[in-house]
């Protein structure tokens, strides 16, 4: 086990995203994860039924406790709910020095259910996206932060640029609500651009994705690797465990974040 990534997010009760997809992901390439929980959700693959938020005393009080006993060498951030808890995660975040920050942008839930109020956007803009060593923005939250609309690379171009004078210090511009048979997903910094592609899944089974993709991330910037080594890697697992679905629930069924694990004899 190597790498210990501190992840302050939600919680999701059916298990498919939020903290529990993230430790998921990260104890599946072999890190360590910790948690500092936001909110609680009643949700499962139809959507999300109810929200109740932690108080942001306990929210900062849960990751000083982590941060001063265990350490982390990397920290991922989901759900952050309102203005209030990112101006609070963001002050605890200022302390870490040198750790790697790996902000998803978490704002609406597959299922539609809205997952950051709407007045919290600007609080993204001039709080979390300054200390992001990398952004993981969907279409549409790329979208809301810029103002840019994406329905091309050429689009994503556009608006990962823009985020990146936002402050970010990478990008990933992810295109999964794009049309077309193949994803494209652009990796943006101040030095170049990476672009990966990967054939379509045709399949509803992709709740948590975001949270799986960026925890993954995360995990591999705690191991030591470059941006570029840890986003290819995520993706690839993010991948497999796509295809590889148990195919639960009614809705939008849950990865299997488990496919690099060997069944114990």
């Amino acid at each position: 086990m190597r790498g210990r990534v501190l992840i302050v997010a939600g919680s999701d009760s059916g298990g498919g995203a939020g903290i529990q997809a993230d430790i998921k992901a990260v104890t599946a390439l072999n890190g360590f994860a910790m948690t500092a929980i936001t909110a609680l959700t009643a949700q499962n693959t139809v959507g999300v039924h109810g929200v109740e938020p932690v108080p942001i005393s306990f929210i900062r009080q849960q990751m000083r406790v982590v941060l001063d006993d265990l350490g982390a060498d990397a920290v991922k951030t989901g759900m952050l709910a309102s203005a209030a808890v990112i101006a609070a995660v963001a002050a605890e975040l200022r302390t870490l020095g040198a750790v790697p920050v790996v902000v998803d942008p978490v704002m609406v839930a597959k299922g539609g259910h809205r997952l950051l109020d709407p007045d919290a956007t600007e609080a993204v803009i001039r709080e979390l996206i300054p200390l992001a060593d990398v952004l993981t923005p969907n279409a549409p939250e790329a979208e809301t932060l810029t103002g840019l609309s994406i329905r091309t690379p050429d689009d994503q171009r556009a608006a990962g640029a823009k985020l990146l004078s936002m402050g970010a210090r990478a990008v990933l511009m992810k295109g999964g609500h794009l049309d077309g048979p193949v994803v494209t997903d652009l990796l943006l910094t101040r030095d170049g651009e990476t672009c990966f592609t990967s054939e379509r899944v045709d399949t509803p089974h992709t709740h948590g994705t975001g949270c799986t993709l960026a925890s993954a991330i995360a995990c591999g910037l705690a191991q030591g690797m470059s941006v570029t080594e840890a986003v290819a890697r995520a993706r690839r697992y993010v991948e497999i465990a796509i295809r590889s679905a148990p195919g639960y629930g009614h809705g939008h069924g849950p990865l299997n974040h488990a496919h690099t694990v060997a069944p114990f004899a």
